[in-house]
């Protein structure tokens, strides 16, 4: 996985004090993008061990709340099987901090997916991966950018169609439950 860049006191993509890391990657190439510049897999630097210290070192301070993934598309092939791993160690590591994450697939789409037992199939495990994601996130923002929806009075997404959704009580109630600060 590549990425474009860490955020180590980032306010504005989640509430509280947080980390964001900004993967490369888009398949949605939603018109507009605030992000083009993470659209190519291969732009940006790759996320090496060297990389993860550096961002779990950022995390480790009592005034972050919160880690956030976006960019790009942390969900997309490319990327979801170690932003998977990530969240697991972040969940492992740091139980306490609250993880966002940033996608144009929408969350019904990504919980709701057949997945059978054959996780030797590419798209049945990357479907997995994702989902095992999402359930292990506190808040997502789902659903792709669309310009002709743009409201900047809209706290942590940009076009009305997005969703800033409460994961954990969304998966206990089995319906999507918006989150509220």
């Amino acid at each position: 996985m590549n990425y474009a860049q860490i955020r180590s006191m980032d306010i504005s993509n989640g509430d509280g004090i947080g980390v964001s890391l900004f993967v490369q990657g888009c398949k949605f190439y939603c018109y507009n993008c605030f992000n083009q510049e993470t659209w190519d897999t291969n732009g940006g630097k790759p996320f090496t061990d060297k990389t993860q210290k550096l961002f779990f070192d950022l995390i480790d301070h009592p005034y972050i709340t919160r880690i956030s993934f976006l960019g790009g598309s942390p969900l997309i092939d490319e990327n979801v099987i170690t932003i998977n791993n990530l969240i697991c160690q972040i969940k492992d590591v740091f139980p306490d901090k609250k993880i966002w994450l940033y996608t144009g697939f929408l969350y019904e789409d990504i919980v709701n997916a057949k997945i059978t037992s054959d996780l030797k199939d590419k798209e049945n495990l990357l479907k997995f991966f994702r989902r095992q994601a999402v359930s292990n996130c506190d808040v997502i923002v789902d659903g792709p950018y669309i310009d002709s929806l743009k409201d900047i009075n809209l706290r942590f997404r940009g076009s009305s169609n997005q969703r800033v959704i409460d994961v954990q009580k969304s998966l206990k109630e089995n319906k999507v439950v918006l989150w509220e600060s």
